[in-house]
């Protein structure tokens, strides 16, 4: 049975969850488990994925448009690309501005509603950006894109840890996140179709004048679509969902509470927010998260024009945008189950880091070599698009309740999408072809993520270590009330 009536309430749920877990019994077997893990990834991993692939083609398709004629027809040609710059970094203050409010407000309403309603407006606001004329409107546009995805992207990590463990949180994340990889190829073949085709009359250098607005609604319209589409279908949270029967909600609410048990539902914890507010370690990710976003921002505005000083046309580096793209994607995949299965998290992200100022260093001191500058791309890519993928992961398990999770994901986040904004001003027409102040400071930035996630590593390492020599060590899979205390409650325990 599916009606409210069968539900159990929260209390019993709580009584239930505790006095299984405390005697290290889960109700299900694992048969059962892994069914209705199947049957959750059947449903969620699809819908979360497209709509992240739509998100992020709406929100990074500047950099296509540009070589089609965005810049010649909106901004009068901008021959120092200073008006690219902030048409591009418009969307990342509407976006670090609404975050945090947003995923808080996020919990008092059912994920289907909250999701398809900021697909929907984000949609709209992509689809309008081919109509277009001048700086102000595409201004517009891109803040209204921002508000909508303020609500998308920090909300799935909160919305994940409603029906996934710690050691199944990396992989799933990397799967959703590896589609905004998977996007950038997507995009960059979007693209050199709609140029190989030509709309409208033809422009010397770039193709055909209307192709950028058919850029604009081939990948707009669908995100509208598919928000309309996640009304009906994206389930709701474990205790109220119509997708799962009456024992696959046991199964899931069991789940939930295995080895904590704190705020759940739609409430806000008041003192949660705060703990998070006062959280040096929130601060910390979101410095490795500035560093990434940094390079992210500029690989998502700027790698056609990077490529394209290779020597290649603006058709051809349209294309070879693709692999390092679809590198990047596997690379994450890859990198985010073996971090499940050895249940560590800082050491990969420090790796990914220091693979993608790698990349960036090649860059700088090798410009003549167009082989090793484009294999230095995959190393950008690959390394950039893995951290963001694990530190979101890493986070979502190691902020201890609900509460703080909807405040300190997006708060990280938020502070990391400043780094967007920088990454969307250094690199100047003026100083190209060898962009040597983009490379530096993208290097620098991505060499001091690499130590901000060692820092982070040995602080989890060294708190854990401490616990146990002050309480003990925790029972595999026992529960840890972290209602009062969240992540400082004395028997939880971090993922390094």
């Amino acid at each position: 049975m599916l009606d409210e009536e069968k539900h159990p309430s929260s209390d019993e749920r709580e009584t239930k969850s505790t006095s299984d877990a405390g005697a290290n019994k889960p109700i299900a077997t694992s048969d059962e488990e892994k069914r209705l893990v199947r049957k959750l990834d059947r449903r969620i991993l699809p819908i979360t994925c497209l709509l992240y692939l739509f998100a992020y083609l709406d929100r990074t398709n500047l950099g296509n448009a540009r070589l089609q004629g965005l810049a010649q027809e909106n901004l009068g040609g901008d021959p120092t690309g200073i008006l690219f710059d902030w048409v591009n970094s418009a969307f990342f203050f509407s976006y670090i501005i609404c975050q945090v409010p947003a995923t808080i407000i996020s919990k008092l309403f059912p994920p289907s509603y909250w999701i398809a309603g900021a697909a929907v407006g984000w949609g709209i606001c992509s689809t309008l950006m081919a109509t277009t004329f001048n700086f102000g409107s595409l201004i517009v546009a891109r803040i209204g894109l921002g508000v909508f995805e303020a609500g998308f992207g920090p909300a799935i990590p909160l919305y994940f840890s409603f029906f996934y463990t710690r050691t199944e949180m990396g992989l799933r994340m990397a799967y959703w996140f590896g589609f905004a990889a998977v996007a950038g190829a997507f995009g960059g073949l979007i693209a050199f179709g709609v140029q190989q085709v030509g709309y409208g009359p033809y422009l010397a250098g770039v193709g055909g004048e209307w192709d950028w607005k058919v850029l604009f609604l081939i990948e707009g319209i669908p995100a509208l679509l598919l928000g309309v589409l996640t009304f009906f279908a994206l389930p709701d949270r474990p205790e109220s969902t119509r997708y799962l029967n009456a024992r696959e909600r046991e199964i899931e609410l069991e789940r939930m509470n295995r080895g904590t048990t704190a705020d759940f539902g739609a409430v806000i914890n008041k003192e949660h927010i705060m703990i998070a507010l006062l959280d040096w370690r929130i601060y910390t990710g979101g410095m490795i998260y500035f560093g990434v976003n940094c390079a992210l921002a500029s690989i998502s505005a700027f790698l056609p024009t990077i490529i394209k000083t290779f020597g290649y046309t603006n058709a051809l580096a349209q294309l070879l945008t693709v692999p390092p793209y679809a590198v990047a994607a596997i690379v994450l995949c890859l990198t985010s189950y073996t971090s499940d299965r050895i249940q560590n998290r800082g050491l990969a992200v420090a790796g990914s880091c220091a693979v993608g100022a790698i990349g960036y260093l090649l860059l700088l001191t090798v410009p003549n070599n167009v082989h090793v500058r484009y294999f230095a791309v995959f190393c950008i890519t690959s390394g950039t698009y893995t951290a963001i993928g694990l530190i979101i992961a890493w986070f979502a398990h190691n902020l201890g309740s609900e509460t703080k999770k909807a405040t300190g994901i997006p708060m990280f986040m938020a502070i990391g999408q400043c780094g967007s904004i920088l990454g969307s001003h250094i690199y100047p027409s003026t100083d190209g072809p060898r962009y040597i102040l983009g490379f530096a400071v993208s290097c620098g930035l991505e060499a001091f993520a690499t130590v901000c996630a060692l820092v982070l590593w040995v602080s989890y390492k060294y708190d854990n270590a401490r616990r146990d020599r002050e309480y003990g060590r925790p029972d595999p899979g026992a529960n840890v009330d972290t209602s009062e205390l969240a992540d400082k409650a004395p028997m939880f325990r971090y993922m390094a």
